[in-house]
């Protein structure tokens, strides 16, 4: 079983899908949108509370987004139905409804939900409709729905056209598409409303590389080493990580993670000295960063793919099954497809068999998946 980064990018760390409203995360749904053969879609559903004062018409739906940010998303949707019967508004019910099914990677239901919200507007658009609108296109993706996708962000940019976001992600749909040209005019028009954004170079070099595009993606990297923002040691880590000159990457990197730097900044890290060929040292990354934060599983599953590459299948389980006790749903799919690899490394084919039954059904769409499972059931 080929081991997969199914959370990474080209040339990135874990993805995840917060509020489609802020803006640098909202670029990071593309990580859940495009699936094809490595990466679980992630989502970190933290409600986008975009209208959050508690009072008349909105208090078991306030509640529900509250149980949402949590990540208690079936306590949230009974929440939702109380709503439901109170009499709140409607439109917000079946907006955080379709949050709540993302969370619990029910796509099809959260589609509906979201249509349901948007159809409630009663003619007057508003911003929470927008943010709305991108998770209904990332919920229409998630289900394979491409153009559908893509149509989604067509509309968005119809009223909203300066949302770069917008255009990146409709790129992502157009690259889906095998419509290279689309793509790249959509990238290009990304960048002209947000020059100044190193984030979505990188963002677009990633999609390219994805794509098979490197080349064409490698300008979007030397014009954010050009920028005249001033570069953070992050960025400027990144960028040198993806351009593949890991001396300057590591020196960057631990300049960010010296100045406080996130779970980003230390998984960057830690695979820049996996690219160096130091496995042993990047573990000792991870596991020094989960001494600060036990629960991340991110850094979990990271740290799970590189004790798979030191051939440490009973320390790799171990890594991927607790990410999975943390109930993440942005690394749910990952986890589970790594924890079978790992059983099916240790030799326990049954165990992996009955796992990956589990997987299917929860993730029937995966075709790498389909086809590991054919193997597995020979075996």
């Amino acid at each position: 079983m080929r081991v997969t980064e199914r959370t990474m990018t080209a040339c990135t760390g874990p993805q995840t899908v917060l509020s489609t409203r802020q803006k640098k995360q909202a670029r990071t749904a593309t990580g859940y949108m495009v699936h094809p053969n490595r990466k679980a879609a992630a989502v970190i559903l933290a409600a986008a509370m975009l209208i959050t004062a508690c009072g008349s018409g909105r208090e078991y739906t306030d509640q529900a987004d509250a149980l949402i940010e949590n990540g208690e998303y079936a306590k949230a949707l009974e929440t939702l139905d109380v709503a439901e019967n109170s009499g709140e508004d409607m439109r917000l019910v079946h907006r955080s409804r379709g949050i709540a099914d993302m969370g619990l990677s029910d796509y099809e239901a959260a589609e509906t939900e979201f249509v349901q919200s948007l159809s409630s507007n009663k003619g007057y658009v508003r911003e929470m409709d927008l943010d709305t609108s991108y998770y209904l296109a990332i919920s229409q993706y998630r289900l394979g729905k491409v153009k559908d996708a893509n149509a989604t962000y067509s509309a968005i940019l119809a009223l909203y056209p300066k949302e770069s976001d917008a255009y990146y992600l409709r790129g992502r749909t157009y690259l889906a598409l095998q419509d290279n040209d689309n793509a790249k005019s959509d990238f290009d028009k990304a960048i002209r409303i947000s020059p100044d954004d190193p984030d979505l170079y990188i963002q677009i070099y990633e999609a390219l590389s994805e794509a098979g595009l490197s080349d064409d993606g490698q300008r979007y990297l030397k014009n954010a080493m050009e920028l005249n923002t001033k570069l953070s040691y992050f960025q400027k880590g990144r960028l040198y990580y993806c351009m593949e000159e890991y001396d300057k990457a590591k020196q960057s990197l631990e300049a960010a993670v010296t100045e406080g730097g996130d779970s980003q900044a230390s998984l960057y890290l830690g695979r820049t000295y996996e690219a160096l060929g130091d496995m042993n040292y990047a573990a000792s990354l991870y596991r020094e960063y989960l001494e600060t934060d036990p629960g991340n599983a991110q850094v979990l599953n990271q740290l799970g793919l590189c004790l798979m590459n030191l051939e440490d299948y009973p320390a790799a389980l171990d890594a991927f099954s607790k990410g999975l006790e943390t109930g993440d749903p942005a690394m749910d799919q990952s986890l589970r497809f790594n924890q079978v690899a790992a059983y099916e490394y240790m030799g326990d084919f049954t165990k992996a068999r009955n796992l990956m039954e589990d997987y299917m059904e929860k993730y029937p769409d995966d075709q790498e998946a389909q086809r590991e499972n054919e193997f597995l059931s020979t075996r």
